[in-house]
């Protein structure tokens, strides 16, 4: 299923401004889960215009992404013409089309999904057992928000003028809740951005178990 975004929603291919302060923990969270494994595959659900995949392509993984934008694919495959990035959504039966992975990545898309329960299924197919599911999106917490609302910021926060904006603003008690239905165990948490009751983002980890 193809979703055309405005062209002016990918105007170039590097990682965005929130990857500056997400894909350094991502990266963390994945050469622990790959410490001493040799088979290093990842995949990227919302991959975009190709950023994250190719930097964890630069660091030695092997990465398969999709992404619904064409227009996001198409900058990605002109940029980065050696990784598998595909228009694609987890509306489609990706597992069987491209297997299974060590690890899926799922970067600020999470809050854009219309049906989070078919996205988290796919994910949990992706996954092979023993292996991990990380998943960010922007955080949303009641001394957060408070403080949003006190600083009249809320509208800035919520975007809801902002086309393909946010339609969905997870917590850790309701991203938890989804990921554990889909079926993953021992989910764990990052905070990212500022401090952790002011985080930008926060970062799901979850197990697939054996």
């Amino acid at each position: 299923m193809s979703v055309e975004l405005d062209a002016t929603t990918y105007v170039h291919a590097k990682p965005t401004t929130a990857h500056s302060y997400i894909l350094p923990a991502v990266l963390d969270v994945l050469e622990n889960h790959f410490d001493g494994c040799a088979e290093r595959d990842v995949f990227d659900l919302g991959c975009g215009t190709g950023g994250a995949a190719a930097a964890l392509a630069e660091r030695g993984y092997y990465v398969v992404g999709v992404d619904p934008s064409s227009d996001g694919i198409a900058k990605a495959n002109i940029n980065y013409p050696e990784l598998r990035l595909n228009v694609g959504s987890a509306y489609d039966d990706l597992s069987s089309e491209y297997g299974t992975f060590n690890a899926v990545i799922s970067i600020e898309v999470v809050e854009h999904v219309y049906d989070p329960r078919a996205f988290t299924s796919t994910v949990y197919d992706l996954v092979k057992p023993g292996g991990v599911a990380v998943m960010s999106t922007p955080y949303h917490g009641y001394l957060k928000n408070l403080a949003l609302a006190a600083l009249g910021k809320m509208d800035d926060h919520f975007m809801p003028l902002k086309d393909h904006g946010h339609i969905k603003f997870w917590s850790k008690n309701t991203l938890s809740t989804l990921l554990l239905e889909a079926g993953f165990d021992n989910v764990r948490f990052e905070y990212v951005g500022r401090i952790p009751v002011l985080a930008k983002s926060m970062i799901a980890v979850a197990q697939k178990s054996l």
